[in-house]
């Protein structure tokens, strides 16, 4: 078995970014900027109407406000760097600085992936099981789970950064992304990467199958449970508890497994698939959360009002039946 040591002569890199037209920098630079400040406002909203509000105590928004958070560091670690690299002359990254990017990168990316997989879960046992929810899904387990699935995306971006970190890098040193993540950076290696690159297809596979599995399984016992319930409006209910959750996943696990899940190619779209999870998604799981969900959007609006017109006690409260 091969193992590289970290015997590279290169010691920063170049970013492509993501246009070498410099009329769009402005453009992107603006554009961008506008997104993760939204993204910021939008998750921290969150967070802190779930914590001030004590209609949202259950586990569900425990696991929403972690999510939130998680969004919040996620776009932190390629936006920040990208808005630099855009403003600035010099489009440069030490080798230390890319190989830690690539940890947080995968480290927020992994957390959540096993936080959403979580989340399926604690639908399943809503609906499957309501009666014993509170007893299932009580505090403890449920700080047990986001602590494991913290737990599990370290590993995984352990063995991610530990894996690149050995490759040896003796130019060119330009990466052809916005960002430092495996697959850019294998490809510059001087040394054969066979075995490096299976296995570090082999982890995240092994983590997206894992998820997929819990995530059909559950969402399989749901939809056997929904389509047992006689009334139409019952039905109806208990879709929307789980369709928000549904459509984040979406976003954040097709693009992830076709990049991810292949060998180390730079295909041209990989730029713009990347923006979809590393930037969008995070800017949408707020508003996907707060549009379908009206306790939610509630408790963001109450929040808001108090610190704007902190003089303004009356909240809004809107129940189903209301909504309806």
């Amino acid at each position: 078995m091969m193992v590289f040591r970290n015997q590279s002569s290169v010691k920063e890199f170049t970013l492509s970014g993501l246009s070498s037209s410099h009329e769009l920098h402005v453009i992107f630079s603006v554009f961008f900027l506008v997104l993760y400040l939204m993204t910021l406002s939008g998750n921290l909203a969150i967070i802190a109407a779930v914590h001030v509000d004590s209609h949202l105590r259950s586990p569900m928004y425990f696991f929403l406000s972690n999510l939130s958070f998680l969004d919040m560091c996620y776009s932190s670690v390629t936006i920040p760097r990208l808005l630099t690299n855009i403003l600035s002359r010099k489009k440069t990254i030490s080798f230390n600085q890319c190989i830690s990017q690539l940890f947080f990168l995968h480290l927020f990316g992994g957390t959540e992936c096993f936080l959403l997989t979580v989340m399926a879960y604690d639908r399943y046992v809503a609906i499957c099981n309501p009666l014993r929810y509170h007893a299932v899904m009580n505090h403890r387990f449920c700080f047990w789970l986001v602590t494991f699935s913290w737990f599990a995306g370290f590993i995984h971006s352990f063995t991610q950064a530990f894996l690149t970190y050995q490759l040896p890098f003796c130019g060119p040193n330009k990466i052809n992304h916005f960002f430092c993540d495996v697959h850019p950076l294998a490809v510059l290696a001087c040394a054969d990467t066979y075995f490096i690159d299976m296995f570090i297809i082999a982890n995240s596979g092994m983590i997206s199958l894992t998820c997929f599995v819990i995530l059909l399984f559950s969402y399989l016992g749901i939809i056997t449970t929904i389509l047992k319930i006689h009334s139409s409006e019952g039905r109806r209910k208990a879709f929307s508890t789980c369709g928000s959750h549904i459509l984040v996943v979406t976003f954040f696990f097709g693009p992830s497994v076709f990049i991810y899940l292949r060998p180390p190619v730079n295909y041209p779209s990989d730029k713009l698939i990347s923006i979809l999870y590393t930037v969008l998604t995070p800017l949408l799981n707020p508003i996907i959360y707060t549009l379908r969900n009206q306790e939610v959007k509630n408790a963001v609006i109450n929040f808001s009002r108090s610190k704007i017109f902190p003089h303004c006690t009356t909240k809004i409260h809107i129940s189903d039946k209301d909504h309806q």
